[in-house]
């Protein structure tokens, strides 16, 4: 088994570009640590690190689009976030501004507070932090590079971020203890999943509501939509099953068992295969989706966030108790090498 060797420095923006100009990059936040490791998507190979992103578990980006978007689980005081640091080539009289409260757009007396960094996608380099109203758990951006988007399980729903102007544009009531969100294809909707009363929330965009709720278990957490957005696979994380839902009706149309704790899902690249962590029962899963057969796979210990790298045959897993990320071959389950990660690897995301 090959075992790769982490660059222990970031400041490598000539050597990212021509990466990037090569072949796909997966960003891994790194939780605890503090920072994000980048590899190469095709061959796992670590190409760099990104410092300087606190408690890092949600972490979003789309094809084509300049920014990635970091979330930080933990929340700071008022006073502290005055203190942040400004990002490097921004003034100081457009940081001061920055941090002031939006007239448009008040942020919640009510909530906490903490940082979401918006990063240069293909440098590292923080472009902004902004306020938003308490501990962020995943984050989305649209396809259409609009919108960002932050959950905030202890505020009972999410903040909406405008990438045009980098500025907070509000808060979205949805359920309790919302969990991961996604955007639809046409960047009109997102939705979110409120593990504290089994339901999906759609949101419209163009108003800035929640639109409808759909049944989706006892405990939904993360969740995939399909290319077209027209189905929904939903974890119904403690009760071990995977639900998929039909998103124009909210019917469930088929339930996927495996008896055990799950948690990060994602599909292959035609959407043919769903692949599921079976935390609970250290398993890495692969369902059929034409016909329903389940291939399982033994993977300890207790596999966690989980990502198919398009445009490549490569599975990304990362541990919840141990430092790594394996990377698994997708057809036969195998694991294939191991990338050693600092703190823990969370919302993982592939950029082409």
């Amino acid at each position: 088994m090959i075992r790769f060797h982490i660059l222990s420095v970031f400041g490598l923006t000539s050597v990212l570009t021509s990466w990037a100009a090569q072949a796909g990059v997966v960003y891994i936040p790194e939780g605890s640590a503090g920072s994000a490791l980048m590899v190469e998507s095709e061959t796992g190979q670590p190409i760099g690190r990104i410092a300087g992103v606190e408690a890092v578990h949600g972490l979003a980006g789309a094809p084509g689009i300049p920014y990635l978007v970091a979330g930080s689980f933990t929340e700071i005081d008022h006073e502290s976030a005055a203190q942040t640091a400004k990002p490097e080539g921004v003034s100081q009289a457009d940081h001061n501004a920055h941090h002031a409260k939006p007239a448009k757009a008040a942020m919640p007396t009510d909530k906490g507070l903490s940082l979401l960094s918006v990063l240069d996608a293909g440098t590292g380099e923080v472009v902004r932090r902004i306020e938003v109203p308490g501990a962020v758990h995943h984050t989305a951006v649209s396809p259409d590079g609009r919108w960002a988007m932050a959950t905030h399980p202890s505020g009972d729903g999410v903040s909406l971020i405008d990438l045009s102007t980098l500025e907070y544009a509000g808060f979205i009531t949805t359920g309790p203890t919302p969990n991961y969100v996604s955007f639809s294809p046409d960047s009109s909707r997102a939705y979110v999943s409120n593990t504290g009363n089994g339901t999906l929330s759609e949101l419209d965009l163009d108003r800035r509501i929640l639109s409808r709720n759909l049944l989706a278990g006892e405990g939904p957490e993360h969740f995939v939509l399909s290319r077209d957005g027209a189905t929904v696979f939903v974890a119904d994380a403690e009760a071990g099953a995977v639900l998929r839902l039909d998103i124009a009706s909210g019917a469930e149309t088929a339930t996927y068992g495996f008896g055990a704790e799950l948690h990060g899902l994602d599909l292959s690249d035609g959407e043919e295969t769903l692949f599921v962590a079976v935390k609970g029962a250290d398993k890495v899963a692969a369902v059929d989706l034409t016909s329903g057969a389940v291939r399982l796979q033994e993977l300890a210990p207790a596999p966690y966030h989980l990502t198919a790298a398009d445009g490549s045959e490569m599975l990304l897993v990362s541990s919840r108790e141990e430092a790594k990320i394996w990377a698994i071959d997708q057809a036969s389950l195998q694991v294939t090498s191991e990338i050693a990660v600092e703190g823990e690897g969370h919302q993982m995301v592939v950029l082409p």
